[in-house]
Parts: C-alpha cells; structure tokens; sequence
C-alpha cells in the first residue's frame, strides 16, 4: 500500500492535515501525540504497522494542531485537551465517521480518555498505548516522576529536540540501528520546533484526568511496554483499576511507539480488541460535561428598586444576550432561571471564556453577575440535566462574589495548557453534596 493522500479539513480558520485508508466499519481514530504523518510512512516497520491494521480496519490519521502539516492552534484561552478534541471531532466529521474506535499513546493518552466522557455516543472503545492519568507523583498518587525529573527532561528536550541523542527516548533496542537513529531526530525536526516539543512536557507536568475516569462508558484495552521507563506498570494498573471497562494486557519492549519490535502480539491483541468488542449502547443517559451556572448579584433589591415593568425589560435583554454569549462561546444553554442561567459545555476553558464574556457583556446593562464552573458527570433528561455535578456547579457559583468567576478543584487540573490563572480560596462545605471541596477564583 502507497502511502496515502493527506488531505484537509478545518477548525475555524485553522487546517488540520489527515489521512484516510483501509476499509471500514469499525473505523480507527489514531490520535497521535506531536506528529508528522508523511515522514511516518518512510519508515518500513511504520508501513507495515499500517498496513496490519488497515487489514481490519479504517484507518483515520492526523497530525494535531501545533504539529506536522497542521497549523498551530490560532486562538488561546482553552486548554489544550479542548483544542486536540476539537482536531478529533472535525476530521471524524471530515471523513463520515459517526462512531470510532479511538487510540491515544503517552501524551494523547489523557485527550482520549476526556474525548471518550464527553462524546460517549462517538466513541465505540478505547486503546490506551504507553499513557497514564496522570505524569507527575503526588501524595496522593506515588507513580510517575517528580516535578524537578519532568523540569530536567523539559530542559533536556529543549536542547536535544531533533538530535540523535533523543532517539533512545523512543527505544533504546531500537536505538542501536543507525537508521532508525537518523530517522527518529529528521521527524522530529518536521513534527514541531524545540520550543513546541518542551513546552508538551511541561504541559504534561500538570495534566490530571484521574477524576473523569469512572465517566468513561466506552472498554478500553490498555497496552503496556514492560520496559518502557516514562510509565510505570502501576500507572497503568491504576488506569485499569479506575476504569470501568478496562483489560490491562503487559507486552514485551521498551518503545512508546507501538510499530517497534516487538510489535505482533500488539497487532493480534488490537485486531480482536477491535473486531470483537461488544456493539456501543445506542443511547445514553450520564455524560462528562462542564456545567456554568450564573445569576445576578443582588436581583432581589434590583427588582424592587426598578419595578416590575422595567425589571421585566431587563431580564428579557439579559435573556437574549446571555443566549447569544452561550452559543457563540460553543455552549448549550440548558435553562434561564430568571435571574441567571444554566448552561452545559464538552470542556472547561469554552465555559471559563464564556463566563468572562458574559460578565463583560451584561455589565453593559449595568447587571454584575457571578459564576459557578464544575466538571463533572451529569444525567440527561430530555432536554434538561440533573445529576450531582449540577449541584456542585450550583453550590460553587454561590460561594462566588460579585463578577468573580469560581471554579470547582477539578476544572483547573482540566484546563492544563490554558491562558488562565487560578487562585485557591480554600475548601468549603458545599450546602446538600458531601466532604470537603477546595474551590478556586479564575482571575481575569
């Protein structure tokens, strides 16, 4: 097979380079971590390792914003996830794919799990290869690296990014082979610059999607090089311990990149994995989603001082503006409360841009808000939401003051790679939802 034709599709104004082949159902969505698809296909082992699976499969390819022959992102606020979401979304629309079976290796791992909870009807099943929830160790979770060994690989990559030197990082077996050696440091050069490439790991210093985990409806088969040294077994112990439908299978090698050798156990194990899963549900009920709920501060003595006729007046403006901030910002509105609004995203910084617009916005009709921002799972019912994550999203905005935009301690973990800046405000006691939850202010 010829390598195949890289076409475009777009985000806004940004173009997003993939590639289609093999035949399908099912189809498989390959969401790569920095890439460059074209240099790929020079490599043998890669053309095979494509090949096997175009075999029982269609094969969807493409290089994510900020990588290869797609355009780096062109706007700033969301968090990373959200945009390498946005890539998934629009080349699947690109190419027909209602539903898919999506795979994501180290970097991409935590952008497929959080694709996988908000879009469950468009996700068939996961393959999670050399990933984990989480990079950097804490207390509460002793795997991974510390801080300081991320920040010395970050400097280290800054200095090395397109060198020989980094192709041991890829394999060291593999590394050995001068070939491989010249090969490994060329497509990194054509993936992204040295700035770009340092800048991925030190996203990955903060990013944690521990908490979304058991929102995840899709299987997932969990692949693990047993030698590979950036992640642990107990890392993908853990994914598979928090997951709710998840095989962990351990396979021979030390390569992040699944077309190394050993790579044939690799191959069988997807293709029964993804020709054999059991049928996606047809419908479901509980999402991830990002919850905003606002209301007017001081609405009470508002009303009474405006009377009810012009008070009347103002909410209809407040009803019309808040409807068109919500949908331009790629929002749901779910329901106007009367003196404020709930509202529904599939990401956190969407709803954190969305708050901030919202509040500028209505200060134009002298009305000052303040917002509540959760992430969470939520119940659909028709077309209105329940669920705990509801509440917690209620209960946040009511701990907010006035034009202050407050956020749950799940959304800054969410947000990682973003333009926004949080502060703590400690933990509360959240009225009617249980323990302890530490709350932070996005200043802007």
């Amino acid at each position: 097979m010829q390598a195949p034709e890289t076409q475009f599709t777009r985000v806004g104004e940004d173009r997003i380079a993939y590639q289609v082949f093999g035949e399908g159902p099912p189809d498989l969505l390959i969401a790569a971590s920095a890439d460059a698809m074209d240099l790929r296909w020079d490599w043998p082992p890669y053309a095979y390792f494509m090949r096997r699976l175009a075999s029982f499969s269609r094969v969807i390819l493409f290089d994510r914003r900020g990588s290869g022959a797609s355009d780096p992102v062109s706007r700033h606020g969301a968090s990373i996830w959200e945009d390498w979401a946005d890539d998934a979304r629009a080349v699947l629309d690109a190419v027909g794919s209602e539903h898919a079976v999506v795979l994501g290796g180290f970097d991409s791992g935590p952008t497929v799990i959080l694709f996988a909870a908000t879009e469950p009807e468009r996700t068939q099943s996961l393959i999670l290869y050399a990933t984990s929830a989480r990079f950097v160790a804490t207390a509460d979770y002793p795997f991974g690296f510390s801080v300081e060994a991320m920040r010395a690989s970050e400097a280290y990559v800054r200095e090395k990014w397109g060198t020989e030197e980094l192709a041991g990082t890829s394999s060291r077996a593999a590394a050995e082979d001068p070939e491989f050696r010249r090969w490994v440091a060329k497509h990194q050069r054509v993936s992204s610059s040295a700035r770009q490439a340092a800048a991925a790991i030190a996203v990955l210093q903060s990013m944690d999607v521990r908490q979304v985990l058991p929102a995840v409806q899709a299987p997932a088969l969990i692949l693990h090089r047993k030698g590979f040294p950036m992640i642990s077994v107990d890392q993908s112990r853990d994914l598979a311990d928090h997951l709710p439908d998840a095989r962990l299978l351990l396979i021979e090698g030390d390569s992040v990149m699944p077309f190394v050798e050993p790579m044939e156990e690799t191959l069988l194990e997807m293709q029964a994995f993804v020709t054999g899963t059991r049928s996606r549900a047809t419908t479901t009920d509980r999402v991830l989603a990002t919850v905003l709920f606002t209301d007017i501060v001081g609405s009470t003595e508002r009303a009474a001082a405006e009377g009810d006729g012009r008070w009347r007046t103002l909410l209809d403006s407040h009803d019309s503006l808040v409807t068109n901030v919500v949908e331009q910002s790629g929002g749901r509105v779910v329901r106007l409360t009367g003196d404020g609004m709930l509202a529904t995203f599939d990401g956190p910084g969407r709803a954190a841009q969305c708050a901030f617009s919202l509040r500028n916005a209505l200060r134009t009709l002298a009305v000052e808000v303040r917002a509540g921002i959760h992430t969470g799972e939520i119940e659909m019912r028709g077309d209105d939401i329940g669920g705990i994550g509801v509440h917690v999203a209620a209960r946040v905005m009511e701990n907010a003051d006035a034009g202050k935009v407050w956020v749950s301690g799940v959304v800054p973990l969410l947000m990682t790679g973003s333009d926004f800046e949080f502060e703590s405000r400690g933990e509360r006691a959240l009225k009617g939802v249980p323990g302890e939850w530490e709350l932070f202010e996005i200043k802007g």
